[in-house]
């Protein structure tokens, strides 16, 4: 069965923005700007292109940026190199508010987001990917850190439930979407497997949830975004996206209709590039038949933006 002929709507796709990225990765809405904000890891590289625009601005700030965490103003929360970080997009100021103690040097970290309780979940891994490397930490909303899973390989694709009850965690190799129990103190449980992604349609990455508590998840290597029943782990619909790498994904618009879809160009053959050459640009996905969430965000007394 095609992944065309799994989409039960007449979803239109076009390509938002021609970046190229090497790692294009974490589309972030910005409801009060109005755009999308991504980043491209590798070269360090904050984008923003209005949803009505087709011109991007970039900012290059200088370090490995792999997830865009929350929106303030004029700044923006980021996860880079040595941990949690406020770039300002007035003034170019990088200030690192919450640095992360990894286990060796060799390592970066990687994709994350809010809890219900005002808690950061950011993963680390290794930049050459070696096996057992990766973890996930946990930072407090006053800053302070905590390992809470290790032997990781490429962390990736975390969000929570609509109830705020289970905590939705990729370690991309594995191909399996794990759910967690979360408790009020933002300490996680086992719970068991979710969804495993056949190898044929590639690995999950990034990953985001809509207002039925569906997973649409990124699929490295499989050219389409899938649409997951998290309860049973059936795959409900799939999108083919032109490009190989597909990263991540996230809800867009003021009704939370349309899906924004980030790409990379790493790590591909001459062929491969020949054969998507769009590789690297971000995508947009309208009439898709159901709206997203708002993204969980910083709390009160969440020190990171005071």
């Amino acid at each position: 069965m095609s992944l065309h002929s799994k989409c039960k709507h007449m979803a239109e796709l076009s390509t938002f923005a021609n970046s190229k990225n090497i790692l294009g990765e974490s589309p972030f809405w910005h409801r009060d700007r109005q755009s999308i904000f991504w980043v491209d890891v590798e070269e360090g590289i904050l984008h923003e292109q209005k949803l009505s625009s087709e011109s991007p601005t970039i900012w290059e700030v200088g370090k490995k940026i792999a997830v865009i965490l929350s929106a303030k103003g004029n700044e923006v929360l980021l996860g880079c190199q040595d941990g949690i970080g406020r770039f300002n997009l007035i003034t170019e100021e990088w200030k690192l508010e919450a640095p992360i103690q990894l286990d060796v040097e060799t390592q970066r970290c990687n994709d994350g987001g809010f809890d219900p309780m005002g808690n950061v979940w950011i993963g680390s891994m290794d930049v050459q990917v070696k096996d057992g490397l990766a973890s996930l930490y946990r930072i407090a909303a006053n800053g302070q850190s905590s390992k809470v899973l290790e032997n990781l390989t490429i962390p990736n694709g975390l969000v929570f439930s609509l109830d705020h009850k289970k905590m939705y965690f990729i370690d991309t190799p594995t191909r399996t979407v794990k759910v967690y129990f979360l408790d009020s103190t933002g300490k996680i449980t086992l719970d068991k497997p979710a969804i495993l992604v056949p190898k044929s349609m590639g690995m999950p990455d990034g990953m985001t949830i809509d207002a039925d508590g569906m997973l649409w998840i990124a699929l490295y290597g499989g050219a389409a975004v899938g649409r997951w029943n998290p309860s049973n782990g059936q795959l409900l619909e799939a999108i083919a996206i032109p490009a190989l790498h597909v990263t991540s994904c996230c809800f867009a618009s003021e009704a939370l209709d349309e899906l924004i879809v980030t790409s990379a160009k790493e790590n591909m053959t001459e062929a491969q590039l020949a054969m998507y050459p769009q590789s690297g640009n971000v995508f947009k996905i309208t009439n898709i038949g159901v709206n997203g969430v708002k993204m969980l965000s910083h709390t009160p007394s969440t020190t990171f933006f005071q």
